[in-house]
């Protein structure tokens, strides 16, 4: 089950999803390199992300998978987002230096192909940056948040999948160390349970951070893809009230 724009939102709007904000924006920090004039783009829902990381880089656009749904963003300027196909970005070639990828690849109805599209679009040396929820993590366990569904990873098999589309994986990081539970009196020792879990319980964080990079010493077997998809506007007539509606427009047309 994919997470809706309107539900991710109101969790960023609560108390326990902007202390969930800060601790992973804490995680990509750690592995985040300084690039000037970069071209980033955002995957999944990055918006939180976008403007603490983005405010130096070139250009910044948030792509937002089309079943998920999309905001304008940011506020009071141009918008910058737009809906998607994991599989088939709207960029060419080489075109993006970094990609930060959040509430994404556990939706991705195949992660390797999103991978590779990824890799695609990203330029030599380009860096993807993954947050996943961990597979041995609390917060992949308690649907009240958006890191209860989809599909958790563990440390070996985020790496082998990257290693499998052609990334690199690099530094390592993990975020959300507290318990995912409402009460105030919870969210209060927030930092002391942070802390205190980053040092003796890493291996149960409730995600994990990942830059990878763009491997480019090793070929990739060129294949011709058709889109899987078909598109159909919201708003057409499906099944036999079509049927019916072509023969009215063709007899009205008839002379």
């Amino acid at each position: 089950m994919r997470n809706d724009i309107v539900d991710l939102r109101a969790f960023y709007a609560t108390m326990l999803g902007k202390l969930a904000e800060r601790s992973i924006a804490m995680g990509i920090s750690s592995v985040w390199a300084n690039l000037s004039r970069e071209r980033l783009v955002g995957l999944g829902y990055a918006l939180p992300w976008l403007e603490r990381f983005g405010t130096d880089a070139d250009r910044v656009f948030a792509f937002m998978p089309a079943q998920q749904g999309s905001v304008p963003w940011p506020a009071g300027k141009p918008c910058t987002t737009a809906l998607v196909f994991e599989e088939e970005l709207p960029l060419h070639d080489s075109s993006v230096d970094r990609i930060l990828l959040v509430h994404a690849l556990e939706h991705a109805e195949n992660p390797r192909e999103m991978l590779v599209e990824m890799w695609r679009v990203l330029a030599p040396g380009g860096r993807l940056v993954l947050v996943v929820p961990n597979r041995r993590g609390v917060w992949a366990r308690m649907e009240h948040t958006p890191f209860g569904t989809g599909r958790p990873f563990s440390r070996g098999q985020l790496s082998s999948l990257l290693r499998d589309a052609n990334f690199t994986p690099g530094p390592w990081s993990d975020a959300l160390h507290f318990p995912p539970m409402e009460r105030r009196f919870m969210m209060r020792l927030y930092s002391l349970l942070e802390r205190t879990g980053r040092r003796f319980w890493p291996v149960f964080a409730g995600v994990l951070v990942v830059e990878a990079q763009k491997r480019v010493y090793q070929g990739l077997p060129v294949t011709q893809r058709a889109s899987r998809r078909v598109f159909v506007p919201v708003l057409s007539p499906q099944g036999a009230g079509a049927a019916r509606l072509r023969r009215d427009v063709q007899n009205t047309a008839a002379p």
